[in-house]
């Protein structure tokens, strides 16, 4: 199992016993989700974005407008990425107890643009094809001027860790006879049923919604 060892920044110091630096524990969590928040210093200013991303092999890819300020600060300096999953409420029969079952990576390094056109090609394709696979073949395909417009940045996992909870909530032992429901909430999202676009012409068979 490859190993990413923790640095100063990234090695979990709170509730030690959660972190993981494994790769695959770090892939996973990554693929499971959708949006994370890149945070950068922008004219002085912290800066925090939420971002659609995806992973291809040990990079973590996002994108956005080449004029956008965001893209320029996180070219020119180090960037923190994270993300966070909420598996479920944890209730326990304190405030104090009360917690969560979640999941989260925090990543640090300094993107880099891929401006390579057939490698941006091929990440903006990864992209759709992680949500909605065999979708991007059937799409019109992008123009020069829309790929151009495009700014992909990736990320290289080298400086990374998880941060992972599960179980039941844990009680002070004089706390236990307490009257009150305690356990898990278990959360979930999904996705609802299609809704056609009014202009669509034809009939066509939506997609499945992303796993």
């Amino acid at each position: 199992m490859q190993q990413n060892p923790p640095s100063q920044f990234t090695r979990v110091r709170r509730a030690p016993q959660r972190g993981a630096y494994d790769l695959p524990t770090i892939h996973a969590i990554l693929d499971a989700g959708t949006v994370c928040h890149i945070g950068h210093v922008i004219d002085g200013r912290p800066v925090v974005t939420p971002v659609f991303y995806w992973r291809q092999e040990n990079q973590v890819y996002w994108h956005g407008s080449t004029a956008s300020r965001m893209v320029r600060a996180a070219l020119s300096q180090e960037v923190c990425l994270t993300v966070s999953l909420l598996d479920e409420w944890v209730l326990a029969r304190s405030a104090f107890h009360h917690s969560a079952n979640y999941r989260s990576v925090v990543c640090l390094g300094r993107p880099a643009l891929v401006d390579d056109r057939e490698a941006k090609l091929a990440a903006m394709k990864g992209f759709v094809e992680r949500l909605f696979p065999g979708r991007w073949e059937r799409l019109r395909p992008p123009t020069e001027r829309e790929i151009k417009a495009t700014a992909i940045l990736s990320l290289a996992l080298i400086e990374a860790s998880a941060k992972v909870r599960t179980g039941p909530p844990v009680d002070d032992p004089e706390d236990l006879s307490w009257p009150i429901w305690v356990g898990r909430l278990p959360l979930h999202t999904t996705a609802g049923p299609p809704i056609a676009a009014p202009d669509m012409l034809g009939s066509h068979e939506p997609p499945a919604p992303p796993a």
